[in-house]
């Protein structure tokens, strides 16, 4: 039997793929964050046995899907988002390989994306950044790589999509102000599509404020950038004079 690695999306039970509701509906076990999980995306696959994760270690997690595996039962573990992003995918499916257990990817919609809909921002705009860096912060979490400080990616003045980070708001804040200005557009938005979602929207100095003043801990996206304000040029692939053939 196969384990499926299913992004569940933000959070929000009609923002699944067909493919992964489909493939909920088929489950016989159905491994989940509650963490960051909506309870309703469990809807699509009642019938399911129903394991939270959010008080495992990863060999409990992995014993859970061998097992079920071995037992002739389909398999679903959903992550957050997508599962290129911060989902442990390769130490879970290097123990399934281990393991002998077949396994596959379904794709979600990650949680940056669903954080800029929230606010109805590109990321992207002409002229301003046509660069996105996803990354986060260390708090109590894996070591980030020497290589990757907060400040080599604020240098590129690029739109930064910081994930894991919200306990520490204002230390970052006071990291980027010299690359991107004090009044650099910073949009917060907790528990993206769910149905207790907050949005804060301010600036690299007020922000820490807003986010401490709503005692926001956890399941937060913090996206940075002059982008966020809408300014800049027009694309050229759109522009009326532009030669098409």
């Amino acid at each position: 039997m196969t384990v499926h690695f299913v992004g569940a999306g933000p959070g929000a039970a009609d923002l699944i793929t067909l493919r992964a509701a489909s493939l909920l509906a088929a489950a016989d076990v159905v491994l989940y964050p509650g963490t960051y999980l909506d309870a309703e995306v469990l809807s699509h696959c009642p019938d399911a046995r129903q394991v939270d994760t959010q008080k495992l270690h990863l060999d409990q997690i992995t014993s859970v899907m061998v097992d079920a595996a071995a037992g002739g039962k389909e398999v679903v573990r959903l992550t957050s988002g997508d599962p290129s992003l911060y989902s442990a995918l390769a130490e879970q499916t290097a123990r399934l390989d281990a393991a002998g257990v077949a396994w596959d990817v379904c794709p979600g919609v990650p949680a940056y994306a669903a954080a800029a809909a929230a606010v109805g921002r590109e990321l992207t705009v002409p002229l301003v950044t046509q660069s996105v860096v996803l990354t986060r912060t260390q708090a109590r979490s894996t070591a980030m790589p020497s290589t990757e400080s907060l400040a080599a990616f604020a240098a590129t003045r690029a739109t930064l999509c910081l994930h894991l980070a919200i306990t520490k708001t204002r230390e970052l804040a006071l990291e980027l102000v010299e690359e991107y200005g004090a009044d650099c557009p910073v949009a917060v938005v907790h528990r993206a599509t769910q149905p207790d979602e907050l949005v804060l929207v301010g600036t690299l100095a007020d922000i820490a404020d807003q986010v401490e003043a709503a005692e926001l801990k956890q399941a937060a996206v913090i996206l940075v950038g002059r982008a966020l304000a809408r300014d800049g040029a027009e694309s050229w692939l759109y522009q009326a004079d532009r030669p098409r053939s």
